[in-house]
């Protein structure tokens, strides 16, 4: 039985489902919907009457959005699409968070403090009311960046506390004089010294380094191609993944950020999957991934490891029918167990959003019930296996429900041998097993896939390819 306890809000209890047995009644949580995200283009250089360096980009259009998979069953297409943004932004090491509030009709950026005994938030209203497509990021040293779409502009700005008010860096601007660019920021570099930004056009993807550079705005690199999702690979803030769509379909890459932007291939199962990279582990070097290779047309959840010869699997137990599942925080500082690493996954289903909890050592995931006030896709583990996860509701505006979910078990004989043979193999299901309410389990209808995978390279990044085999 999984326990948790909350500070300054309920605690409730998570109960343990092996594989894909959901309670038919799912598990209702409070979402708060994130802020929305315009993006896209290709640069040229302005400087207004302000003195603030502005920067032009052209007029591209693209989604910048994550497909599903062609062909998937609606019920799962309608609950992708209903999956918000993450409530709130947490800095790489966890120690401070950034959200836009509401106050009656107001927007304003709300800074949160988590690394001390307490958390604590403070609002940093600008003397306005942000709009609806604005972005907040929180920076290492606790000042909030704000990305303010306004008349064809992305408008820059740091924000901090300053006595009873709040201070204003304006960092500049990135304008976009066609109506339908789009720009949005990247996830928070891990040195948390600066901030980047993508502009994605139908055949390129400018690379933007929006603060911590010298002069403003800075366009650090062009990818041929549109490039959706970011995921920082190492703890340095040198090597980036992005999915780029071209001729039809998703590869993950990866953009070198200290030799000018050089762009190399990171997966590509087949030639004719999606293969994305949805989280990543610097630590262990565990990727979570999703690609349409084992069952062309449908993305499935998946997991590899940086450096490994093993193949790419696909758990039976990441299926959930009729949900969405995505990854939002793995374990840190197992270095070198990534089979043991605790990964935390958003599952939204027809009846309200709840919390898993997976090992890649493990066959099953752990469902818990989600904290009242989360701000759904928000959290970070702790090196030592305790997951922590913002919340906000009207009687505690700033709090964090703490989760101990079960430990990892250590793998048997027979598991450790298949490591090491990097064997293809298949997990049968479970059967007569049955959940707490004494209903039997319907069994997983696919064990494990398994896709081989080529042999490391000696960069940075070495997972490039993973050919499909043994399906």
């Amino acid at each position: 039985m999984t326990t948790m306890t909350m500070r300054a809000i309920e605690p409730s209890t998570g109960r343990e489902v092996p594989d894909q047995g959901v309670s038919e009644h799912g598990v209702a949580g409070h979402e708060v919907p994130g802020p929305g995200i315009p993006g896209l283009g290709a640069p040229g250089l302005g400087v207004p009457e302000s003195g603030v360096p502005e920067f032009e980009v052209s007029g591209h259009q693209g989604t910048g959005q994550e497909g599903t998979g062609h062909g998937q069953r609606a019920a799962v297409a309608a609950v992708a699409v209903a999956a918000a943004p993450p409530g709130c932004v947490l800095s790489a090491d966890g120690s401070y968070g950034a959200r836009l509030a509401r106050e009656g009709d107001c927007l304003f950026p709300e800074r949160w403090t988590l690394d001390g005994p307490e958390p604590y938030a403070v609002p940093l209203r600008a003397g306005r009311s942000e709009e609806p497509g604005a972005e907040v990021q929180p920076m290492g040293d606790g000042r909030v960046l704000v990305r303010r779409p306004v008349d064809g502009r992305h408008a820059f700005s740091l924000l901090y506390p300053a006595g009873l008010g709040t201070g204003e860096v304006p960092l500049g601007a990135v304008v976009c004089p066609d109506g339908g660019t789009r720009l949005r920021l990247l996830p928070p570099a891990p040195c948390g010294r600066r901030a980047y930004a993508v502009a994605v056009g139908p055949r390129s993807t400018a690379l933007w380094l929006v603060a911590g550079g010298a002069f403003g705005p800075e366009r650090v690199a062009e990818i041929p191609g549109r490039c959706s999702g970011g995921v920082w690979l190492d703890r340095a803030g040198r090597m980036l993944s992005l999915d780029r769509e071209t001729g039809g379909r998703t590869k993950a890459v990866v953009v070198d950020l200290e030799r000018g932007g050089e762009v190399s291939p990171l997966l590509e199962i087949t030639e004719e999957s999606d293969d994305r990279v949805l989280l990543a582990d610097p630590d262990s070097g565990l990727l979570l991934i999703r690609s349409d290779a084992p069952s062309p047309g449908r993305g499935r959840l998946g997991w590899g490891v940086l450096g490994s010869t093993l193949p790419v699997r696909f758990p039976a137990s990441l299926r959930l029918p009729d949900c969405a599942v995505t990854p939002f925080a793995v374990q840190p500082g197992q270095a070198l167990t990534p089979e043991g690493c605790a990964v935390a996954l958003r599952v939204d289903g027809p009846l309200g959003s709840w919390v898993g909890v997976w090992r890649p050592a493990q066959r099953r995931m752990h469902h818990l019930p989600a904290p009242e006030g989360w701000l759904a896709g928000t959290g970070l583990w702790t090196a030592d296996g305790v997951l922590r996860l913002p919340c906000a509701t009207p009687a505690m505006p700033c709090g964090v429900a703490v989760l101990n979910p079960p430990g990892p078990n250590p793998p048997g004989p027979e598991r450790q041998s298949e490591r090491g043979r990097g064997e293809d193999r298949r997990e049968g299901p479970p059967e007569g097993r049955k959940d707490s309410s004494g209903k039997p389990e319907l069994p997983s209808p696919e064990g494990e896939s398994m896709t081989p995978a080529a042999p490391a390279a000696l960069r940075p990044v070495p997972l490039r390819e993973a050919p499909l085999g043994g399906l």
